[in-house]
């Protein structure tokens, strides 16, 4: 019985997620083949995350250019995974998330009538527009699909509702919450100093549905805590992107406790958030991790496809307008109750072991034939 499996992996949060499916389908006592396709949608960051778990690409298709377009993109994607598809010959095709990565490998498994595995799927915020484009893609992707690994019992409900059948929907919990247990067993070191007396609030602020006037609005929020906080220091992880950058360091760059770093690798990123007493973010997978380290997270979005943390109320949506987020944020700096409300430690997205479901479903698969 042939195991071939082709794992795509295109962004740094795909990698995070993927790296635990990787270490797990290739130590499975099946006999797993596992080959790694990095598209490298994001290069730098791409790489420090396998780096950080031992694993080396073995095809490596190096697709991402300056400043890169989504039409762009997706046109050299798509027959550049035709011909890893036709090259590799795989039994299954895995790719996790809502990246234009995600989207080119579902379509062109489906073009080639190859079995794809949705990691993380079912996600949506149902606004095509929020988050764009991510969520056209996870539902398209929706379609494509031939196994759905789904991180949460919402996730496989939104998937039945769409019309995806029931035995086609597997739910693992998150592998996300796998790499994080990994990686805190580390114990990993904080890249940086920060004075024992600082409470330290982490910051990731780089969606594309936020640039131009949304975002100055939340670096403006940005410079007001540490205006009105004289006990915080702000460490905010700039991402590469053009639209990001240039904004970053002309509103905040000069200002003091305000800590514009360079992107960290996964390890020094969760000794970050291990030593973080408050996160304000616009990204998905931190949504996931830091309700399970016990730290209040405010989301940088109008809604979120990660309901089940609001549900538990260690998630709090805050949007992009700076009077909100410097309310939000105050409340919790100033109000220990508040804090202790929000820093729960409460985790509705798995125990660690969505990878081995995951294992244990392809190998049920490819059994079946």
């Amino acid at each position: 019985m042939r195991r071939n499996i082709l794992c795509v992996i295109g962004t740094r949060p795909e990698a995070i997620k993927m790296a635990p499916v990787v270490s797990t389908l290739r130590a499975h006592p099946a006999g797993f083949s596992v080959t790694v396709a990095a598209t490298a949608q994001h290069r730098e960051m791409l790489d420090q995350i396998l780096a950080n778990f031992g694993i080396r690409p073995d095809i490596d298709l190096d697709m991402m250019t300056h400043n890169q377009s989504l039409p762009e993109l997706t046109a050299r994607l798509l027959p550049t995974l035709d011909r890893v598809l036709a090259a590799t010959d795989p039994d299954f095709v895995l790719a996790q998330g809502d990246t234009t990565t995600v989207l080119a490998t579902g379509l062109a498994c489906f073009y080639r009538k190859v079995r794809f595995g949705h990691v993380e799927a079912g996600l949506r915020t149902h606004d095509m527009a929020s988050p764009f484009p991510e969520e056209m893609n996870r539902t398209l992707v929706g379609r494509l699909a031939t196994r759905h690994y789904a991180p949460t019992s919402g996730a496989a409900a939104n998937l039945r509702r769409e019309g995806v059948p029931t035995g086609s929907i597997i739910v693992t919990g998150n592998t996300v919450i796998d790499a994080l247990h990994h990686m805190v067993a580390l114990m990993p070191a904080l890249p940086f100093l920060i004075a024992p007396e600082r409470r330290m609030v982490l910051v990731t602020a780089h969606r594309r549905e936020n640039f131009g006037a949304p975002f100055e609005k939340i670096l403006a929020a940005l410079a007001g805590l540490v205006r009105d906080h004289p006990d915080i220091e702000i460490v905010y992880p700039v991402h590469p992107n053009p639209n990001v950058r240039e904004p970053a360091y002309r509103i905040l760059g000069q200002l003091d406790r305000m800590r514009l770093i360079e992107p960290l690798d996964y390890a020094g990123f969760v000794a970050a958030m291990v030593r973080s007493h408050l996160i304000i973010t616009d990204s998905g997978g931190v949504q996931e991790e830091a309700p399970a380290l016990a730290k209040p997270v405010l989301v940088l979005r109008r809604e979120t496809e990660r309901p089940e943390a609001v549900a538990a109320g260690v998630v709090r949506i805050v949007g992009c307008e700076t009077a909100d987020i410097l309310r939000e944020a105050g409340r919790l700096l100033k109000d220990p109750a508040a804090y202790a409300e929000m820093a729960k430690g409460v985790s509705p997205y798995g125990d660690g072991r969505a990878s081995e479901r995951i294992g244990a479903s392809l190998m049920r698969d490819l059994t079946a034939g």
